[in-house]
């Protein structure tokens, strides 16, 4: 079974606010160095299902800072499975040893397989994988993101017993399987709220699919114009945070959320004297590179 390196654990954040808000941060991105946040969530009852079923492979799909495949290809090399990682964009076939994240994986043992932008788009079409099938032999498939049931089973260890203090859960959202699984633990006072990375609330009705529980909502207003987007008001909000508070962030997802947490708290959308924790779900190793994804 997969087991962290180190549990995680929540760590208050002090400021001043007229609210009397409480904050605190759940800090996942210390479960593991490589299998991080929430990939490590996700991956763990993935990684059960394979072996139960006797695979020795798994495939997945992912762009070139993609968390999630860094974290399959990691995850691949310290339980036993070889990986394959089929990696939007074709024009880094031979430059991906530039690529922090890719390179990485391919030292992890990850084989890579570069698509077009157009043959990516069928990465849940049956008859692609039905292809790649050919081409690679039989593998356990995980989503891009990481999303599936098993996904979703394993983020629902996020909340512990310890969390029921609190009012509002806030989670940065990509492919909606971790939000999922929060929302599947919250009690019947709290509620989950989401900030996606990208823009639209198209996310909502993938959401659905995993829970019948209505206690959530999504916050779409701090995307700052798009997946992968950011600008100097953002760099600047991340870098003080950590040097107040020593919490890396990364600008894809948890430096949006936090952004949009703060900026909420300080125009009083919360109600005074609440409790809210975010879900720190990981993502660093995109650092490396200046950008953190999926």
């Amino acid at each position: 079974m997969i087991v962290p390196q180190q549990e995680s654990f929540n760590q208050q954040i002090d400021f001043e606010n007229p609210y009397k808000i409480e904050l605190y941060i759940k800090r996942e991105d210390v479960l593991h160095d490589e299998i991080s946040g929430n990939k490590f969530r996700k991956l763990k009852y993935n990684l059960e299902e394979a072996k139960r079923l006797g695979y020795t492979k798994l495939l997945t799909f992912g762009g070139a800072y993609s968390n999630h495949i860094a974290a399959v290809a990691a995850a691949g090399r310290d339980y036993g499975f070889e990986t394959i990682g089929i990696i939007r964009g074709e024009e880094l076939a031979d430059k991906f040893l530039e690529n922090p994240t890719l390179k990485k994986a391919f030292e992890n043992g990850m084989q890579f397989e570069f698509v077009t932008r157009t043959q990516y788009r069928d990465k849940n079409n049956p008859q692609f994988l039905a292809f790649l099938q050919q081409q690679f032999g039989d593998f356990y498939f995980i989503p891009e993101g990481g999303t599936n049931e098993f996904a979703v089973k394993g983020c629902e260890e996020i909340l512990t017993e310890e969390d029921k203090m609190f009012d509002f859960i806030c989670c940065a959202v990509g492919t909606g399987g971790t939000i999922s699984g929060i929302i599947n633990s919250l009690q019947p006072h709290q509620k989950a709220l989401g900030f996606p990375a990208l823009k639209g609330d198209f996310l909502k009705e993938d959401i659905k699919k995993y829970t019948k529980n209505d206690h959530w909502d999504l916050i779409t207003d701090y995307h700052f114009g798009g997946y992968a987007k950011i600008n100097e008001e953002l760099k600047r909000f991340m870098h003080l945070f950590e040097q107040k508070y020593s919490i890396p962030l990364e600008p894809i997802y948890t430096g949006k959320m936090l952004f949009g947490i703060m900026d909420l708290i300080n125009n009083g959308f919360f109600p005074e004297k609440s409790k809210i924790l975010v879900i720190h779900t990981g993502g660093l190793q995109g650092l490396k590179s200046g950008i953190a994804g999926e």
